[in-house]
Parts: structure tokens; sequence; C-alpha cells
């Protein structure tokens, strides 16, 4: 059973998939049986090299909720990144959310969602996004009509100005009939919205893989989204968790994997009558595996294992490479000794300062979309106090660590304590000397900063005369402060923006 919180919590593989397990299955139980027992694998397809190659990590934007997430890199490549997951609210609501634990509202406020994005499209680095995952309900599966549910799929899409569409199905919603016709009718219907406005929906099925190829119920995923009129990128396989024994390496599993695919993908595309890509059926795969230690006890994925992938990758003309997940490329700190428990912050093996992104990237120099990414630097809006989303950075004001700021039409954090410092954009200093990082621009929608109002006569009126003691609250401004230390004198305004030297601390809540 995979770790809570883990990338596959709760995921269990499906006779299906152990059936075709490359060290085998089915016998006596279901237990897995000796490599004796494994299927022939089906004639490899030839291939060959293409410029149009691309890796993107999978990124988990609901791993963190403060400041570390917000100044973490999204894009690690040409690729850029793939956001991961989206997901109903509830089983039976249809509204998208990230991971179920954040609206999009709530990512935009939390952890500055929207605003990372913008700043990555004015760079001109691309994004997609991914719907569904192991965890929680597929919007296929609480939205209960097409429309609605290419309502939701829309509403995620245009927030954050995207034209890749990812979409991962797992677990029960492989089996789940209804929910697989909706989604095969649903983004049909949103691809054909993007072309009859003048724009484009690449869509990319992310499944399970056996070393044998897909499943029967993963090749039913492709077959509805053809059947529908999907025009898809391409088929992403999840090169991972096989139920083996760890005794053959992962490298050569997932080649196996990627070759019977193809061999899968090229009939389908015949059967449906549909011409392959310039690049032949390697154009129309990818692969995605899980990094370091897997879910499956024994099954690791190595640094030579992501070369020798690669390799194969480049030589072949996979469409595209990407990994579980940009916050699990590097080596666990001193104080998690648990290495063979997967961490969603880790990758559980050492790396030597090595990632596995630079080594899985190599040679894939092209981006999601093979359009042009545009680089615009948008509009810049005016520091305004009464209507910028923080504070206006000032030179004469406290700034403890984490604390955030606009200045020049953009939005900064503190890296730590500072006071009478360079402006946060000051072109002559790097971003490691700087006291500030850069999160993104101020946007159109950006609401005015505004303190936390109580309700009048909560507490006493702060006095600049009285002796405050620890535990003591006091209203200024309609804001409510509790003091931190005996004070007198100290105005609980600095709080705000001081979190380190102020007596006082802000009430944010009841």
């Amino acid at each position: 059973m995979a770790r809570p919180g883990s990338r596959f919590a709760g995921r269990r593989l499906s006779p299906a998939r152990l059936a075709l397990s490359v060290v085998g299955v089915l016998a006596v139980g279901g237990a897995l049986v000796g490599a004796s027992m494994l299927p022939a694998m089906q004639a490899g397809v030839p291939g060959d090299a293409s410029a149009g190659q691309w890796f993107a990590s999978y990124y988990d934007v609901t791993l963190e909720t403060g400041g570390q997430l917000a100044r973490s890199p999204l894009g690690t490549s040409t690729g850029g990144a793939v956001l991961a997951f989206v997901v109903a609210q509830a089983d039976d609501v249809c509204t998208p959310t990230w991971g179920k634990a954040y609206s999009l509202d709530d990512a935009a406020k939390t952890f500055e969602l929207d605003r990372r994005v913008e700043r990555m499209r004015r760079e001109g680095e691309p994004l997609a996004a991914s719907f569904g995952g192991s965890a929680n309900t597929e919007l296929a599966g609480a939205c209960t009509t097409v429309p609605e549910l290419t309502a939701a799929y829309r509403t995620v899409m245009d927030r954050y100005t995207l034209d890749v569409m990812d979409v991962d199905i797992e677990g029960d919603m492989l089996a789940n009939v209804a929910a697989t016709e909706r989604r095969a009718q649903a983004v049909a219907s949103l691809q054909n919205e993007r072309r009859m406005n003048g724009g484009s929906l690449d869509v990319w099925l992310t499944l399970p893989v056996a070393p044998s190829g897909l499943t029967p119920a993963g090749l039913a995923q492709v077959e509805s989204m053809l059947s529908a009129g999907v025009t898809l990128a391409g088929v992403n396989l999840m090169t991972m968790d096989y139920g083996t024994d760890g005794t053959i390496a992962m490298s050569s599993l997932s080649i196996d994997a990627l070759q019977s695919t193809a061999v899968q993908i090229q009939d389908l595309w015949r059967a449906h009558g549909l011409a392959l890509p310039d690049g032949g059926v390697w154009s129309l795969i990818g692969a995605t595996p899980m990094i370091g230690v897997n879910d499956v006890k024994g099954e690791v994925f190595t640094l030579d294992d992501a070369a020798a992938l690669n390799a194969f990758a480049v030589e072949k003309g996979v469409a595209r490479l990407s990994m579980w997940s940009l916050t699990r490329d590097q080596t666990c700190g001193s104080n998690y000794p648990t290495l063979h428990i997967v961490s969603t912050a880790c990758s559980g093996i050492e790396q030597a300062g090595v990632s596995f992104a630079t080594v899985l990237a190599e040679g894939f120099t092209g981006t999601p979309s093979a359009r042009p990414v545009t680089v615009s630097d948008g509009d810049v809006i005016e520091d305004d106090p009464a209507t910028s989303p923080y504070p206006v950075w000032s030179s004469q004001t406290y700034y403890s660590e984490g604390v955030t700021v606009v200045w020049h039409g953009s939005v900064y954090v503190s890296k730590w304590w500072n006071e009478d410092g360079s402006v946060p954009d000051d072109p002559r200093i790097d971003t490691a000397g700087s006291a500030w990082t850069y999160i993104g621009p101020v946007l159109p929608g950006d609401v005015p900063f505004a303190l936390p109002q109580l309700a009048p006569g909560t507490y006493p009126e702060w006095s600049s005369t009285a002796l405050y003691d620890q535990g003591d609250r006091v209203m200024l401004d309609g804001s409510g402060y509790e003091a931190r230390w005996w004070s007198q004198g100290k105005s609980p305004a600095r709080s705000v923006l001081d979190h380190d030297y102020s007596p006082w601390k802000l009430i944010t809540g009841p």
C-alpha cells in the first residue's frame, strides 16, 4: 500500500495488470510466479530521433501551502511542467479543484498559482494541466452530463490560458463505462470549440501499462477517445509499479512496455483509418517513470534507468518523457531514515547532485504543443496602495521572511528579514544575493490588499500610553492584534510586515 499522501496512495494493481506483468502472474491464488511465465513481447517498432520531442515534469501544486511553494520553480526544461491534478470537489460535485484540497480561487490565494502561471506564460515557458490521477474523483465521475463536464474542463483550461490537456485515468475510473463515454465526448466538444474559435487543444491520455502493453481497460480508453472524434496528441504510459520483485531493471520493463504499446497504438490508428504522424507511431507515445523508490516494494527507478530510458526514447523518437515528480527530484535528507517509504519530497535514493530531470530531458528540446511559445511582457499595472494585492514596497519599512510586497507592477516575497535594502527589482543583484524573490506580475483581477476587520468594540482601542502584557488584545483601524510580550508605545501596525521584532501579531481568525 502506498504511503498516505503519496502519488499513488490507495492504488492497487488490478488482476488484469498483474496478469500482464513481466515477472508473471496469474497463477494459483493470484500470487506472482516466476519470470518463466512471462508472456511473449510483441515485435519492436522502428523509429527515428525527432526534433519535436519534449520533456516536462509533473508538478503537484498541492504539496505546500506557504512561501516554499510560492518560491519554487515550475519550469525545468523547454517543455515546462505538467500541473497535477485537477479533480472534482466531491464524488457528486462537478466543480474542478486541485487535488480536492484547493478550489481554483484557493490556489490563487494560498500559493499564487495564477500569478506564477502568468509569469511562465509571459516568459514563454509552456504548461499543461493534468486531470484525474489515482486519488479522489476525476471530473467525468462527478459531472453527470457532457455539457457540465465540458464546462468544468473549459474553466480550468481557460483560466490558466492552456492549450495542452493531460487526462490521467487510473483505478476505478478505468472501468467506469459511463464516465469514459462522457469524458471522451466532453474532450471532443472542447477540442472542437477551440478549433472553431481559431485556437488549439492538444490532448494526451495518460494510462497505466504493463511490460506487455496497455491493459484491455486502457485500450478501451483510447478507443473511446478516437470513436468520439478526439484528435489525440498521444498516449502517455505510466512506466512504474509493475508488481515485480525488483530483480529486473525498471528501464528494461519500461522499454518493453513502450515497444508493446507502440504495436497496439499502431493497430488502433489503422483500425480507425487514421494516418500516423510523420514521425510514425512513436510520435504518439510518451513515458512517465516514477523516479527513485516506487510504490511497489523493491522497485527502484535509478539514474542509470533514466539514462537508458532516455537513450531508447531519443533513438526511437518517443514524443514525450515526463516524471513523477518535480518535488521528488532530490536526495532525501539525513532526518528521513525510512527510505523504503515513498516520500513526496525526495526520491529515496542517493542522487549525488544529479537530477532525474536533467538526465531524462537530454535531447528533448521541444514543447508540448510543438507550436511557437510567445514571450509577452503583458500590461504593467501601476503600483497603487488602494488597488495593489499586497503593500507597496518601501525602503522605510521592516520586512520579515515570507512577507509579500508589490513593486513596479510585480509581486515579490522576502527571503529573510530586511530593511532599507535595495529595491526588489534591482538588476545589479543576482537572485542569490537579493532579499527578494520574484513571484509574478500583478494581475488585472487582483483584489486590493486589506487587513481583516473586526466588529467595532470587539477589543479596546490601542493606546500609545498604555502598558500591555503578553496576551492582551487591542484594535487599531478596525483590525485586531494580540501582544506577544510586554510593550508600551509600539504600534501594532508594524506587525503586519515585521513578524520578528514587533511585540504584536495580527489576529487573522476568530
